[in-house]
């Protein structure tokens, strides 16, 4: 009685305040629907269609050929990207450079959600901030739109909010049903309340003690780095010459014919890959660099104030049994008054995020401590019987939200993500802050100023509805055609079909046969993940330049298991070398650069740290036996260490055969000292760090254990075979 007592007076509360943001909007409303309906009445686009991409070669000429540009946008994530696409589909002349890859920034390294903010919202009814509500509402417009145009790329996700305590039940309730209030008719399914037997049905992990219920709310979910490469090619498509890897060395300008003030009129830029340096003119610059915002800002003039005050957000990746396959989790409020998303992504499942002040840097690395804080806000919510290991993160990464604020400022939690768009006196346009969800809401305002500042001849924004790259032809049984035409594995071909879309044919197409009963075609680059050799390939139709490129943001291996990563990067190099007729130097360069980047960027140097000479072995009297016992089945001579030679013939003995390099791979991840060999007290501390979790995949201590097992089983050799073999 005194649940349903606490659920009525909460719903009339946020029904009274429901009311007061619906009518404080209503004029807004009218406002979008009457420029949607007169966008509608253009009519269908009137720009070419190019179903060939043109050649990162082609491109460039076009940049460096062509007189004069209308627009040409400087950086390469979503909201460059949109802004491109935004221009072209107005009959704009557009360019779009970028001097890393497409989204290798802050756009492939989100939380992979497209949301309104949950917490945003929060912060507006409980605040009265009605700028907090209508930056809501538009993200909101926006996820259900995005949902619409790329339906291979994203998909609503259901995410739990645990409730453990009574008093908050009717609270969340009454704020996740606003959330889907203010979505109206775009919301994507209605939230609902569960018990606490329901909850732990669908999510068994969870926390069960003072368990009292649920909230599932639902929210969009994206491959980011795909998302963001689909707007940039299908801006390709309409006719935008755009390229990677091509920096601003500097900015053009002349004086103005009337003011004699000095306008922007382009830029200086250097192809970062050959070193060739050209001008692109352009009657207007639009600078779209997320966190180098105010970098390219004082290029036009060195006086001006920072508006940016970066961010920086650390996600881990960690096995998929964590989480039910398609249920994420929310914890609104971490012991420092952060929010945690634990959410199911390519059958891994991904938790972040963190949100600390940094220092702006085009190599972001993340820190162990904020690894750990995430361990341990998961831990809080999981079942004991769940052990939450530091082993079993697999990837960790941190990306720098571009936040836009006083630069006095030091509260970056505090701050809103909403965006700018600003016009200097030298007719610079810059577009800083907000979401990915927003990035198309975010490019439309750009141009709209950049059309009235620049006097630009162009009609409405057309990108409402625009089907990105590959959503065209996409329907959710499209892999089963790629079955039964290709013979591809199923899970392979869910995979293509996921990623991209439509155009997945193509990736097929070049597939080349395995030799195999089954599958016909498609070898995939690590056994455990369903990427193929062909979409090696075809990433370099889609400007892929570097083995980065691939590992990172054509697939998303690097961003899923490091070593796995690792491993398959060998084969794409030689792949990629044989296409782009790479020189032996040139394949060990990008060898070690992707391995540098995986390294410290994508958290191996994290994980590798979690064995070092320094760690201290707490191992028990009768544990150090064993250990030394299992040591010493390879090390025969007692020689104190063991070599890729001893672990060999032990193998042998079991009709286990390992190729030489991958066994010396094995040994180093162990070898502290790289002396090529393995000491008893290496392996002592290995066998230590493994049962604390901070290692919990280490290749050689499951195969010495396996082995040890496989020894204790045969028992010694019987004379009549010991000629025979085994």
């Amino acid at each position: 009685m005194a649940f349903r007592k606490a659920v009525k007076g909460t719903l009339i509360g946020g029904g009274a305040v429901a009311t007061a943001f619906g009518l404080s909007q209503f004029f807004e409303y009218r406002k979008n629907q009457a420029r949607l309906a007169y966008a509608e009445a253009q009519g269908e686009l009137n720009v070419p269609y190019k179903d060939a991409l043109p050649t990162r070669e082609e491109q460039l000429s076009t940049l460096r050929n062509t007189e004069e540009f209308d627009v040409l946008v400087v950086g390469g994530g979503a909201t460059g990207s949109g802004c491109a696409l935004d221009a072209v589909t107005r009959n704009l002349k557009t360019a779009l450079v970028e001097r890393s890859d497409f989204s290798s920034g802050t756009s492939s390294r989100s939380t992979k959600l497209i949301h309104g903010g949950v917490r945003y919202l929060q912060k507006a009814i409980m605040k009265l901030d009605y700028e907090q509500y209508m930056m809501v509402k538009e993200a909101l417009h926006e996820r259900a739109n995005l949902l619409n145009i790329a339906p291979h790329l994203s998909a609503p996700l259901p995410i739990m909010l645990p409730v453990y305590k009574w008093w908050q039940l009717p609270y969340y309730w009454a704020g996740i049903k606003m959330y889907d209030l203010v979505a109206g008719s775009q919301c994507l399914k209605s939230s609902y309340i569960l018990s606490k037997s329901k909850a732990l049905e669908l999510f068994p992990m969870l926390k069960k003690d003072k368990l009292v219920g649920a909230i599932v709310y639902y929210d969009g979910q994206h491959n980011d780095a795909r998302m963001n490469l689909a707007i940039s090619l299908t801006a390709a498509r309409h006719g935008a010459a755009i390229a990677n890897y091509t920096e601003v060395v500097h900015l053009l300008k002349k004086p103005d014919p009337k003011s004699g003030q000095e306008k922007v009129c382009g830029a200086h830029c250097r192809d970062i890959i050959t070193g060739q340096e050209f001008d692109i003119r352009a009657k207007c610059v639009i600078n779209a660099t997320g966190p180098f915002t105010d970098s390219l800002r004082k290029m036009d003039s060195q006086k001006t104030a920072n508006i940016c005050q970066p961010s920086a957000g650390v996600h881990i990746v960690i096995p998929g049994y964590y989480s039910p396959d398609n249920m994420g989790l929310l914890d609104p409020a971490t012991s420092d008054g952060r929010v945690i998303f634990f959410l199911p992504w390519e059958k891994m499942t991904i938790a972040g995020t963190t949100d600390t002040p940094t220092e702006v840097t085009a190599h972001p690395i993340p820190v162990e401590d904020d690894i750990n804080f995430i361990l341990s806000e998961v831990r809080n919510y999981l079942s004991p019987d769940v052990e939450v290991r530091r082993g079993d993160v697999l990837a960790a990464w941190s990306g720098i939200r571009p936040l836009v604020t006083d630069p006095n400022s030091k509260d970056t939690q505090s701050i809103c993500r909403n965006h700018i768009v600003n016009i200097s006196d030298s007719g610079l346009v810059t577009i800083a802050g907000g979401k990915w969800t927003t990035y198309r809401s975010m490019a439309e305002e750009t141009l709209d100023a950049a059309i009235k500042a620049h006097n630009l001849s162009a009609g409405p924004s057309r990108t409402v509805g625009l089907m990105l790259d590959g959503g065209k032809d996409w329907t959710p049984t499209l892999y089963i055609r790629l079955v039964q035409d290709y013979g591809l594995e199923n899970e392979v071909a869910q995979h293509l079909a996921a990623t991209y879309g439509g155009r997945s044919f193509e990736v097929a197409k070049m597939a080349k046969v395995t030799g195999k009963r089954w599958p016909i075609v498609g070898k995939r680059l690590v056994s455990e993940f369903p990427y193929i050799e062909s979409e090696v390939q075809y990433a370099i139709k889609e400007y892929a330049c570097t083995a980065i490129d691939v590992i990172a943001r054509r697939t998303r291996l690097g961003f899923l298991n490091v070593q796995a990563a690792d491993e398959a990067l060998p084969r794409i190099v030689e792949i990629m070398g044989k296409e782009l007729q790479w020189t032996e130097q040139k394949k060990n360069e990008e060898l070690e650069a992707a391995k540098k980047f995986l390294h410290l960027e994508m958290g191996y140097k994290a994980r590798s740290e979690q064995l070092s000479k320094t760690t201290e072995i707490s191992l028990t009297a009768q544990e150090i036996a064993r250990y030394k016992k299992r040591f010493y089945k390879f090390d025969k001579e007692s020689k104190g260490f063991i070599t890729t030679v001893d672990v060999q013939q032990v193998l042998e003995k079991l009709s286990i055969h390992i190729d030489e390099n991958a066994l010396h791979e094995i040994l180093n991840e162990v070898d502290l000292n790289k002396n090529g060999q393995v000491e008893l007290d290496e392996f002592l501390q290995l066998m230590c760090a493994v049962q604390r979790g901070q290692i919990s995949d280490s290749r050689l201590a499951i195969l010495m254990k396996t082995a040890e097992e496989g020894l204790d089983l045969r028992g010694p050799v019987s004379v009549d075979r010991s000629g025979g073999g085994v």
